[in-house]
């Protein structure tokens, strides 16, 4: 599976962070895996990881989103832009190896599937800030 598929499937596991409590989001990681028996071990490994990384940083990402989406509170956000942001946010922030144009790039092209027409400028935008 391509990094960028990775990245997909990561942002639909993600979307769910809001709906529960952390304690809970492990048993709904293995649940999203077991509904999904296409994944190889190692690709459910690397996912699950970066989930769980992104998540015990995520006080700090949404924090730097705040800060760089100006008039636009976190808690206004649609819940498939805040994923989107969050993981390019988390790869600009602690992926060494995913360089900060193709972290902006990839949340562009995840916003023009999952988003309204308005996301991609708009997650563009506060990424263009960040990275």
């Amino acid at each position: 599976m391509t990094r960028s598929k990775l990245r997909e499937q990561m942002f639909r596991l993600c979307f769910s962070i809001d709906f529960h409590t952390s304690e809970e989001f492990e048993a709904q990681a293995d649940l999203y895996f077991a509904n999904n028996d296409f994944f190889r071990n190692k690709e459910k490994d690397y996912i699950k990881t970066r989930t769980l990384d992104m998540l015990s940083r995520l006080e700090e990402i949404d924090q730097r989103i705040n800060e760089n989406s100006k008039g636009w509170d976190i808690r206004r956000l649609g819940k498939a832009e805040l994923t989107i942001l969050r993981i390019a946010v988390y790869e600009i922030m602690f992926d060494e190896d995913i360089p900060d144009k193709v972290a902006i790039n990839e949340a562009v092209e995840l916003s023009k599937t999952y988003c309204n027409e308005k996301a991609a400028s708009f997650i563009n935008g506060v990424l263009g800030k960040i990275g």
